[in-house]
Formats: C-alpha cells, sequence, structure tokens
C-alpha cells in the first residue's frame, strides 16, 4: 500500500541486500564526507574576508598613508594635519568595531587574532614617532608608550602556557585615554586646547603605567597558579 521495501515493513530483505546497502552506504557516505571537507575549508576561507578583518586590513593600510599626511609638507602645516587627524580617527574607530564584529557574530579567524594587535600598535606608534621626530611630544612619552604595549605583549606570550590574561576596563580606558590625547596633539592646537592635551596625555600616560604594572601582577599570579596545578596534578598521578 505504501510502496515501503520488505525490509522496512519488517519482512525478510533479499538475499545480498545488506552487502548491497552495506556497499553503497559506504561510497555514498564517502561522498558527503569529502564534500563536508571540501565546504567547511571553503567557508574557513571565505571567513578570512569577513567585515571584521577587513576593519583590521583598512587599518594596516592607513598606517602608511597616515604617516605621508604627518609629515607632508614638513609636518607642521595645519590642513595636512587635519586629514592626518582624519586618518588616525578612522583607524581608531574602525579599532573598536572590529572586535565587537568579531566576537558578537563568530568572525573570530586565526589572521584576526595576529593582525588586530599589529594593526593596533602600528597605528599608534605611528602617530607617536611622528610627533616625537616633530618635536610635538617628549620621546620620553613615546617610549614608555610605546615600552608597556611591547613589553606586556611579550608578557601574554610568556605566560600564555599557564593561561590568558583578559583584557581590563582599565586597560580598555588606558586606550581611549591615549587615543584621544595623541589625536589632541595630531591635530595644531593652539590657547587652551594645546594646554588641554598635555592633561589629557598625562592621564594617558598614568593610566598606560598603571595597567601595566596591573597585567604584570596577574602574569606572576597566574604563572604561580599554573604551577600550583601542574605540581599537584603530577603529585596525584605519582600517588
Amino acid at each position: 500500500m505504501t510502496g515501503a521495501p520488505a525490509s522496512a515493513a519488517g519482512g525478510p530483505s533479499p538475499a545480498g541486500a545488506t552487502g548491497t546497502a552495506g556497499a553503497s552506504g559506504t561510497e555514498t557516505g564517502a561522498k558527503p564526507a569529502r564534500s563536508g571537507k571540501i565546504a567547511a575549508a571553503a567557508v574557513d576561507q571565505a571567513s578570512l574576508w569577513n567585515i571584521a578583518n577587513l576593519l583590521t586590513m583598512l587599518r594596516l593600510l592607513l598606517v602608511p598613508g597616515f604617516v605621508a599626511l604627518m609629515l607632508a609638507d614638513g609636518g607642521y602645516d595645519p590642513a595636512w594635519r587635519s586629514f592626518a587627524w582624519a586618518a588616525f580617527a578612522v583607524a581608531m574607530i574602525t579599532d573598536l568595531f572590529d572586535g565587537h564584529l568579531a566576537r558578537t557574530y563568530n568572525l573570530v579567524t586565526d589572521f584576526g587574532k595576529i593582525a588586530d594587535p599589529i594593526a593596533d600598535k602600528a597605528i599608534m606608534g605611528a602617530a607617536l614617532i611622528c610627533l616625537s621626530t616633530l618635536g610635538d611630544l617628549p620621546w620620553w612619552v613615546t617610549g614608555v608608550i610605546l615600552g608597556r604595549e611591547l613589553g606586556i605583549t611579550l608578557l601574554r606570550f610568556v605566560v600564555i602556557r599557564y593561561g590568558v590574561i583578559p583584557a581590563s576596563r582599565g586597560g580598555k580606558l588606558k586606550t581611549l585615554a591615549q587615543g584621544i590625547a595623541v589625536g589632541m596633539y595630531i591635530l595644531a592646537l593652539t590657547g587652551w586646547l594645546a594646554t588641554a592635551r598635555f592633561w589629557v596625555m598625562a592621564v594617558a600616560v598614568a593610566l598606560t603605567v598603571a595597567t601595566g604594572l596591573d597585567y604584570v601582577r596577574q602574569a606572576i599570579v597566574l604563572r604561580r597558579q599554573g604551577i600550583a596545578e601542574r605540581q599537584a596534578a603530577l603529585e596525584e598521578t605519582e600517588a
């Protein structure tokens, strides 16, 4: 009545049907497995070009453009400095969005994990070095900020075997303060705004040092906990 095969209806199956089905199942099962791998590879390849990674790439491309604008006409032309500020502002804005988009929409890739922090430090480092080269910002300020960023990055790699140091609110506030302060120094400000940017940069430097010390403390605690857990696991295994 329903047209179902005898095996499905509970009746005896023809001789060799099981073997034939098994063979065909093996063959047909192999094809989806292979096609599944190809599809997964295609998805992984396509994910490289997601919106979060494209914003990161844009930020990397903005670095040489920013430097060219910053140093154009001797580096002191207010118009060129305004264009440089616009490029810096775009880079900072994309920094706020690409990580959020990657986490929210599951767009995290290996490329993004590596390129995003490089892009962040590249645009900030370029701005600081340009400002110090032009004499607008003391070299010790550039040294403190860049030294902290590179030092904490290396520290993360050293303790990654024990765990990951999460980004803190202080670290995010530090990034915001640095962006505002450096942006104010890029613009050719005068009067009270020129005085205000000095104090904004002072706050940024203070946050840079304070959060850097906090990350060192977290790294020490994380390392101690990791060593203690390994020793406990080793003792338990020996027991």
